[in-house]
């Protein structure tokens, strides 16, 4: 039988949502037999074809529909664009409908984070619009509860909706530690959630 993952799937155009990626996979594989499986999406050109490439020149590789199909939980990333997640990322879940149509995702733990230059400049609204097409699928949603200190903390990123990272002018900022914090805690309580409802759905007929 695979090892069951949850699949961290993210656009970063800068570098910070990837290093939060990283972070959140360090939380997931805190869960014993639980993998991690890091994967990305191609930019899109001007007029939304997506990048002909099926392989990055570095980092992680190009989300499949076969990565999303059989994964245990799904944790989706994306810096701030105007309040929305990135096109690429909506480009990419707009071609979900066959998992859709066959529910195959229904019933799995999903989480969003997101990272942005200005404080104030739209997180929250991005992990929101991120979560929608979750709760399409049928997917369980969990946030980050207040039972994580770093939430109380922060004097930077971090909501009950999902992690973040204010990366500021330039990009400068590194991630805090209790922004760090909260992107590990988030990956280990969506594959604790995973291994659960993986064990509870075992010989459910989907």
């Amino acid at each position: 039988m695979a090892q069951p993952y949850v699949l961290v799937l993210y656009y970063s155009r800068h570098g910070k949502t990837e290093a939060m990626a990283r972070h959140i996979a360090r939380g997931v594989e805190r869960i014993s037999g639980m993998e991690a499986r890091l994967r990305t999406v191609p930019a899109v050109s001007a007029d939304c074809e997506a990048s002909a490439a099926t392989i990055p020149d570095s980092g992680a590789l190009y989300c499949s529909s076969d990565d999303l199909k059989h994964c245990a939980g799904l944790i989706l990333g994306s810096p701030v664009r105007f309040g929305n997640m990135a096109a690429p990322l909506k480009y990419f879940l707009d071609s979900t409908s066959p998992l859709w149509l066959t529910g195959a995702l229904i019933d799995k733990p999903a989480g969003v984070f997101t990272s942005s230059s200005s404080l104030h400049g739209g997180q929250e609204t991005t992990l929101m619009s991120m979560a929608l097409p979750l709760l399409h699928h049928g997917m369980v949603f969990a946030g980050i509860p207040y039972s994580e200190a770093g939430l109380l903390q922060t004097q930077s990123g971090g909501t009950p909706y999902g992690a973040s990272h204010w990366s500021g002018n330039n990009n400068q900022n590194a991630l805090s530690e209790a922004e760090t914090n909260l992107c590990q805690a988030q990956g280990e309580r969506v594959a604790r959630l995973a291994e659960a409802l993986t064990s509870l759905n075992d010989g459910v007929p989907k």
